[in-house]
């Protein structure tokens, strides 16, 4: 071997070495961070020697798209799962303590020991404010779904925002890619980003991916609408002020076609915006026409003797027959014995204080048979009691669903999270061992090089 070659080989091999510590240092650098994708220095043999030539990224299209999917589908149970919990609690309360169901029961006990002692006047007053504790339980209800529907409406439009800002910044960056793979310059660190932009939009629609010539990428929804192609496509929705009961909510567009909700506790959404839409256009309107389908049915089981409003009336009768809208009768707040006699004087004509007649039909009132709309999602009730009851089941056991597909969902996740880690993920003590035998083959460079030096020294000293 000349001694050119000599210093030839040992150039190159000190150039190949600094490059590949380069890639490795980066790796090390970025080891914690989720979007990057380990990068790998390919070397490839020249005369004399070897050189770098290219970079190339670990990925795993399948396990993205996987991790992707599984993303998606997390989102939305985790959101839907988020809205059951808080209905529960604030229509509910703390072990269902403050439902209508449970302040309903409370009502037949006051009504059971008022029957006992009818001529006790404080008796009647605690059935009067049992049946306050109803209307309240109901009012508050309503008000509490209506606020998680506008709060969820407001929370569409912030997703939808985001999604349009993300597909604007996946536009620019996809640019890029292209350019330099166009040109034959290193895309890793934009491949990266675009990576991370897709999971991004993923959490908030399930996408699919499609490569094209150049590292195009194009984008559509699960259902085939095409998110981005060349330029983003526009998400749009106008969001409502504030939605009240029997108010339905914007549809959300991309590129012009509505996004489904998703259906069930264990939903079929991907993505937290359809997670959002269930929310507000199915489950919590369910609720609302349950706690309607109460409001009505207290109205009309509680009717006096005579056909005139009972102890439950409508604050405005001409306006909309709501759980918002029942209120105790004033009647039966100035004169809470209107509970035994009624409040026109023909059903205990000659006020006889053991009278308990009314107050009887009243506690029959729970169990009559009765037939609920089936809007409220609930079948197979036939009295006031039972469907109170049946309303906190549906919901637990939808929560309850919900809480075992989020379980489910998020170990998928953590798999295939995972799975791709190890894949396309750094694991330091490999990278560090790179470090090491880059170190090694340094030291065995300079080492050539020095040899190359003290030869040409030899070689001057005998010419001079």
């Amino acid at each position: 071997m000349s001694l050119s070659s000599v210093l030839n080989t040992a150039q190159s091999s000190l150039t190949n070495t600094s490059r590949q510590t380069s890639v490795v240092s980066r790796n090390i650098t970025n080891a914690y961070n989720t979007d990057y994708t380990r990068r790998q220095a390919v070397l490839a043999s020249t005369a004399p020697g070897a050189r770098v030539v290219s970079i190339t990224r670990a990925a795993d299209a399948a396990l993205m798209r996987q991790n992707s999917d599984a993303l998606s589908v997390w989102h939305a149970q985790n959101t839907l799962m988020t809205g059951f919990e808080r209905l529960s609690l604030s229509v509910n309360g703390v072990d269902n303590a403050t439902s209508p169901a449970m302040r309903m029961g409370e009502l037949q006990t006051a009504l059971q020991t008022y029957s006992a002692s009818p001529g006790d006047r404080s008796l009647a007053v605690n059935v009067v404010n049992s049946a306050g504790d109803i209307v309240r339980a109901l009012n508050g209800g309503t008000q509490a779904i209506q606020q998680l529907r506008t709060d969820a409406d407001v929370e569409i439009k912030q997703s939808v925002d985001k999604l349009n800002s993300l597909l604007a910044d996946l536009e620019k960056i996809n640019t890029d890619v292209m350019t330099a793979t166009r040109l034959g310059r290193d895309a890793s660190e934009s491949l990266d980003l675009r990576d991370g932009v897709v999971k991004q939009i993923s959490e908030l629609v399930p996408v699919t991916t499609q490569l094209r010539g150049d590292n195009d990428m194009v984008i559509f929804t699960k259902d085939g609408v095409t998110l981005f192609e060349t330029v983003a496509r526009k998400a749009t929705f106008e969001p409502s002020p504030m939605l009240l009961a029997g108010q339905q909510g914007s549809q959300v567009y991309i590129d012009g076609v509505p996004l489904a909700a998703g259906q069930g506790g264990d939903t079929d959404a991907g993505g937290s915006i359809a997670g959002l839409l269930q929310l507000r256009d199915s489950v919590a309107p369910q609720m609302q026409s349950q706690l309607d389908a109460l409001a009505n049915a207290l109205v009309e089981q509680f009717r006096q003797g005579t056909g005139d409003d009972g102890l439950f009336t409508w604050a405005d009768p001409a306006g909309e027959l709501r759980a918002s809208t029942i209120v105790v009768n004033d009647l039966y707040k100035t004169d809470p014995t209107a509970v035994r006699d009624g409040t026109t004087g023909t059903l205990n004509p000659d006020a006889n204080s053991g009278f308990t007649g009314e107050i009887t039909r009243l506690m029959d009132a729970f169990d009559a048979d009765r037939t609920f709309a089936a809007d409220g999602g609930i079948e197979g009730a036939t009295t006031l009691s039972t469907y109170a009851s049946a309303s906190i089941s549906w919901l637990e056991n939808l929560r309850q669903l919900s809480s075992t597909a989020t379980e489910k969902k998020s170990a998928t996740l953590a798999r295939t999270s995972e799975a791709l880690s190890n894949k396309t993920g750094v694991n330091i003590d490999d990278e560090l061992a790179k470090l090491l035998e880059l170190e090694q083959s340094y030291a065995a460079s300079a080492k050539l090089m020095q040899v190359a030096n003290d030869m040409l020294s030899t070689l001057m000293a005998t010419v001079r």
